[in-house]
């Protein structure tokens, strides 16, 4: 039976919560910098966020003592964790260390653990696991080889993203999935950063399956695992990329469990992999399609794609909503928002990718990669690359009704 409050709880409760943000001086829905870079010390970029299942939320994001990409330099991999929402955060703390030491370079064994970066992040829905799979070791991603590769590296934590291991490299299980190509193995390949895609439907055993999209040289690609991130299988027809002009890619489900991706272009890439069996991870994908609404935006950026439930605001039905976040431009600038309600379960890629409206601008500079994540209290978690520095990794908290201004809620 529910418990009624008392007024003098309420009171106490509001005392309580009011005193919290006076603490803290950050409000529900208030911009916080989580990641500061000065002019002349060492930049962050790449942000990365996920929710776990207790509503911790542990965001991510590259150190790059090389001020560049893997292959550059050192880079670590720092992370911070809020467990009311994002109104505060602990101290910055070190998810992976690379070593920077020029030594493991020079073997096969230990190259891999040499720099760490461009993280992609998923926590369980049914327990304290959390993974990040990243790109390791010092090779860049325009050069690398087959026998030179842009490492593969997951670090796993058991207590919610508290503390992690040490990592292990999957960098010959993974390209080892594509190695029988008929036009030839890939050589250079990353898991696309932000988010690893947990399904809301597909459960095989122990965990509710992992999609996770792959950049490669060869085109995009999507992995799956069953395991939480043990062991990895491509979905579908590993000689054909779903997208193979697509950049850096993001994965998510329509409300059939047909797997989306949305891939980096001028704009955005999507197609549709529709399962005959989905256990089986049995069907095809579609053939990619290009966001028309998206076509003016004339810039090449990592963003983020989530569906949510949500409600029309002007006859109140119940709706799929697709959130979309990419750079208005010109170039990368003004990170914002666009939206598109679907029109049945299932759609096609063609019909994905058409009558995506232009939502809310959440910055009004310089600012380029952003993911997000849903929250325990119902709201977005947005984690994005802001100026005027090159770049601060900035936090705030959306409501739909923010995103679609006022379309939706």
């Amino acid at each position: 039976m529910t418990r009624l409050f008392t007024n003098a709880e309420r009171r106490i409760t509001t005392l309580a919560f009011t005193l919290m943000l006076a603490t803290t001086g950050f409000a529900q829905g208030e911009t916080q910098r989580l990641f500061t870079t000065t002019e002349g010390q060492v930049p962050y970029r790449i942000p990365a966020i996920t929710t776990t299942r207790r509503g911790t939320l542990i965001a991510v994001a590259d150190y790059r003592y090389c001020e560049s990409d893997i292959g550059y330099g050192p880079i670590d991999l720092r992370y911070r964790l809020s467990n009311d929402n994002g109104l505060t955060w602990s101290e910055e703390q070190t998810l992976a260390d690379g070593t920077g030491d020029e030594h493991d370079v020079m073997s096969p064994r230990t190259a891999w653990r040499y720099a760490f970066g461009d993280c992609a992040l998923v926590a369980d829905s049914r327990s304290d696991e959390v993974i990040a799979m990243c790109v390791g070791g010092k090779t860049v991603y325009a050069r690398a080889t087959r026998e030179n590769p842009n490492r593969v590296v997951l670090f796993r934590s058991r207590d919610g993203g508290k503390k992690w291991d040490l990592g292990t490299e999957l960098t010959d299980k993974i390209y080892g999935l594509l190695d029988k190509r008929q036009a030839g193995a890939v050589n250079s390949l990353f898991v696309g950063s932000g988010k690893i895609h947990q399904s809301r439907y597909v459960r095989v055993g122990r965990y509710y399956r992992l999609y996770a999209a792959l950049c490669s040289l060869s085109g995009n690609f999507v992995i799956y695992s069953d395991d939480f991130g043990r062991t990895w299988n491509v979905l579908g027809d590993p000689n054909i990329s779903p997208a193979r002009d697509g950049d850096e890619p993001k994965c998510e489900e329509l409300p059939d469990g047909s797997v989306i991706l949305s891939s980096r272009f001028n704009g955005r890439l999507y197609n549709i992999f529709t399962f005959t069996n989905a256990r089986k991870t049995q069907g095809k994908w579609d053939t990619r399609a290009e966001a028309a609404d998206m076509a003016d935006i004339q810039n090449e950026c990592n963003g983020e794609i989530i569906l949510l439930k949500a409600r029309r605001a002007a006859d109140g039905k119940k709706v799929w909503l697709a959130l979309q976040s990419i750079p208005f431009g010109p170039g990368r600038h003004n990170v914002g928002f666009f939206y598109h309600e679907l029109k049945k379960r299932h759609e096609t890629a063609a019909e994905f990718a058409s009558n995506w409206k232009r939502g809310l601008q959440v910055s009004h500079q310089s600012s380029a990669y952003s993911t997000f994540t849903l929250q325990h209290d119902h709201r977005l978690g947005f984690l994005w690359e802001e100026g005027p520095t090159v770049f601060n990794i900035d936090y705030r908290s959306l409501s739909i009704e923010e995103i679609t201004q006022g379309e939706y809620k």
